[in-house]
């Protein structure tokens, strides 16, 4: 297949070696200036999916990213932030990487070249058809996250990706792809740089709008949050003196109490 692969072009930028530490940052912070922007063209493809995904949730479904290297360590960092953040069971957002939980520190040799091996690890989390699930790939050509999807479009399983190709075949596979376009890396192919920028705030902007769309949030709080330290318990004492005339003491015995601030808010109302 033939599409530009604009990641994998040529830096707009020479003889790096050359240049002083200052002159390296402020080049590189100008490149990542222009990511949001190339985010905001897909904001209607996000839309998209966030609105499919909250859809699946609401009917049993679960949330599923598969990724190789940077892309799949990206997809498990927004997964595992979602049971502490919102409250949720951490089996409804789940991150799968090529290679498995090693290669979360490591690179593990072949494994994004395997296409059959992540609709085995998918198996192994019981996906499906009420489920969603999202390729990450920069290139668009990872055959582990093709492979993945292609399989999961054949079992009625809806398919997302997040790519920064256009026409790439992980675009052209997913049902519901998001194409962020960043161009060339600082560093000639480097696509943890721009594009694992783009793919980052793409997952930001996926669990926090769908947990928003199912009830997760309150006003601007994360009313459900697990109280795992104390700087959330706190946190947490704060949020209920927010919503009710109480003083800190009262607070945190209502929060001690009930585990969890909307809890909390809700009894004290009652």
């Amino acid at each position: 297949m033939n599409f530009t692969k604009t990641t994998e072009q040529s830096s707009h930028y020479e003889h790096l070696e050359k240049m002083s530490v200052a002159d390296l940052l402020a080049n590189i912070n100008k490149e990542d200036k222009t990511v949001p922007f190339a985010v905001e063209k897909a904001l209607p493809q996000i839309e998209a999916l966030v609105a499919k995904t909250v859809a699946k949730m609401k009917i049993g479904g679960r949330l599923f990213y598969i990724g190789a290297g940077t892309s799949g360590r990206l997809g498990i960092v927004d997964a595992s932030e979602c049971p502490p953040t919102f409250g949720v069971p951490f089996d409804l957002v789940n991150g799968i990487i090529a290679g498995g939980d090693k290669a979360i520190r490591r690179a593990v040799e072949n494994a994004e070249d395997d296409k059959l091996q992540a609709w085995i690890d998918l198996q192994e989390h019981g996906i499906m058809e009420n489920d969603i699930v999202i390729g990450i790939a920069a290139s668009g050509t990872t055959p582990y996250v093709i492979g993945g999807l292609e399989k999961c479009n054949s079992k009625n399983i809806v398919t997302s990706c997040i790519t920064c190709n256009e026409e790439s075949p992980i675009a052209l596979t997913a049902k519901f792809p998001v194409v962020v376009v960043v161009g060339p890396e600082f560093v000639t192919g480097s696509s943890r740089m721009k594009a694992g920028t783009a793919q980052k705030l793409v997952l930001n902007m996926i669990s926090t709008a769908t947990m928003i769309q199912l009830g997760k949030v309150k006003g601007n709080k994360m009313v459900d949050m697990q109280l795992s330290n104390d700087k959330l318990v706190d946190r947490g004492v704060k949020m209920i003196m927010g919503e009710i005339p109480i003083d800190y003491e009262k607070a945190s015995e209502l929060l001690k109490e009930f585990g969890s601030v909307r809890k909390a808010v809700d009894n004290y109302n009652k």
